[in-house]
């Protein structure tokens, strides 16, 4: 009788795989060499660093643009293979294997596009991970290059007509991406990298006590705790009282650690700038707003309702 392995095996190895690279310190020698010189590229552009960071982390989208590139460059490459497999199939007809080698190399074209746009928002949310995350990371973006380079290769043998080494070449590519796509899925659904951390909303439709007026400092943001759920509080540069989520949308930084520049809450950990009247972001690498809450001033008390969302749209639905 033959035996099945369990099933539960290979998620295990996968697991065994992500361990064993997290724990590769020497990794963060390159890694933050590479991560300066990335630094070094953005602030040499000057006064546009800010407009070109923020287009790549994905705030004009309101969150980052790397996943649906990265599904975008999946589709268009498993497309190449399954129009190179049709082609492989004996006994089609010849107008048929010529149409499904022509649509492979414009899908795997479409793919190496879309690959490359994939890459430079990677790195640019890569640079803001730590340790394991970073390592792990690191090797997923190595293994896209690879991959990328072998789906260059493939495009150009296939243009020279010599298909079966193209059909070869982006099969072995698709095999890298496949496993630095699991490496990616563990970025973002384990270690939450590119999802909105900024944590639980209170929801309320009444107002709320929350601190005394006096008890706020200016340009500096303080946490308040309410049924369970911790806010901080702000004054903005016109003495108005602002009240968001206490932890930032990227990675979960402690804004109460933050402080106010100019208008602007900033996030402690990496820099993250918000409207400190709307939550709105104005620099990444924060994508999502910070949840804010509608406030008001009652006899010395400061007030707040809302459900967390964006603070004008809060303000908005709690008027209807």
């Amino acid at each position: 009788m033959v035996q099945r392995a369990p099933e539960h095996q290979l998620p295990k190895l996968g697991a065994r795989v992500l361990a064993f690279i997290g724990r590769q310190e020497w990794l963060d020698r390159p890694s933050y060499r590479f991560e300066h010189a990335l630094s070094f590229a953005y602030n040499a552009l000057g006064g546009a660093r800010d407009r070109v960071t923020n287009a790549l982390n994905g705030v004009w989208l309101g969150h980052p643009v790397h996943p649906p590139l990265a599904s975008l460059t999946s589709g268009a490459i498993g497309t190449t293979v399954a129009l190179d497999a049709i082609s492989m199939l004996p006994g089609r007809p010849r107008s048929e294997v010529l149409d499904a080698s022509r649509f492979a190399s414009r899908a795997l074209g479409l793919g190496i596009l879309a690959n490359l746009g994939s890459a430079v928002t990677g790195v640019t949310d890569w640079q803001h991970t730590h340790e394991e995350e970073r390592r792990i990371g690191l090797v997923h973006g190595v293994l896209n290059g690879v991959a990328t380079v072998l789906y260059m290769v493939s495009w150009w043998e296939r243009r020279r007509g010599r298909h079966l080494r193209g059909i070869a070449i982006s099969a072995i590519g698709y095999g890298i991406t496949v496993g630095s796509g699991y490496m990616g899925g563990a970025l973002v659904f384990e270690s939450g990298i590119g999802i909105d951390q900024s944590g639980k909303r209170l929801r309320t439709a009444d107002w709320t006590p929350v601190l005394p007026l006096d008890a706020l400092h200016d340009g500096k943001p303080q946490r308040v705790e309410v049924d369970g759920v911790g806010l901080v509080l702000c004054r903005n540069g016109n003495g108005q009282v602002s009240a968001f989520g206490e932890l930032c949308p990227h990675l979960a930084a402690p804004m109460a650690d933050g402080w106010i520049d100019r208008g602007r809450i900033v996030c402690p950990w990496h820099g993250s700038r918000f409207d400190a009247e709307s939550g709105e972001v104005l620099r990444g690498p924060a994508a999502a707003p910070l949840p804010g809450y509608e406030t008001r001033i009652n006899d010395g008390m400061i007030e707040l309702r809302g459900d967390g969302q964006h603070a004008l749209a809060a303000a908005e639905g709690v008027a209807k």
